[in-house]
Order: structure tokens, then sequence, then C-alpha cells
């Protein structure tokens, strides 16, 4: 599913113009990304956690040459679904 099939399945359900739903689903989008960038943790009740993660530095290896490679530590965001997502799914 595509921000685009969230647009419409919203524009259709709600009989909102298309152009607002879009300018709403972006916002949220933004405003997610936002918090995280600034180091805070995004909680959405029954679907999940969004969260930076810092990740440590290891050395990897180049799978062609076999080298040696150091691999910089960075933050990742991750995702853990909610208690309703998980039964859904389930």
């Amino acid at each position: 599913m595509t921000k685009k099939d969230i647009v419409l399945k919203i524009s259709n359900e709600t009989k909102m113009k298309q152009q607002d739903v879009k300018k709403v689903v972006q916002k949220t989008l933004d405003s997610i990304v936002e918090s995280l960038t600034n180091g805070q943790t995004v909680e959405l009740r029954n679907f999940g956690i969004f969260k930076v993660k810092s990740r440590r530095g290891r050395t990897g290896r180049n799978p062609r040459t076999g080298q040696v490679v150091p691999v910089p530590p960075k933050k990742v965001v991750v995702f853990k679904p909610g208690l309703e997502m998980k039964k859904l799914v389930k």
C-alpha cells in the first residue's frame, strides 16, 4: 500500500477532497519525521511506537575482497507494533 492508496481510501470513505486528505497525511508523516529527528519517541495508541536507536560501530567485511572494513556507529529508526496491531496481524 502506498501513500496514494491511503489518500484514496480515506478520501472515498470520508467524502473529502483528495488534495485535503493528501495535505493531512503528508503533514502527519512530516510531524513524525520531525519528532524522530529531534530524538523524541512517537507513540500512536493501538498502532505502535517509533523511536530512534543508536547502533554501535563494528567491523564488517567487504564481500568482494574479503577486506576488513570499519562500520561507524549510526542511528536507526525502529518500530514496535502495538498490542492491537499484533492481535490483528496474527
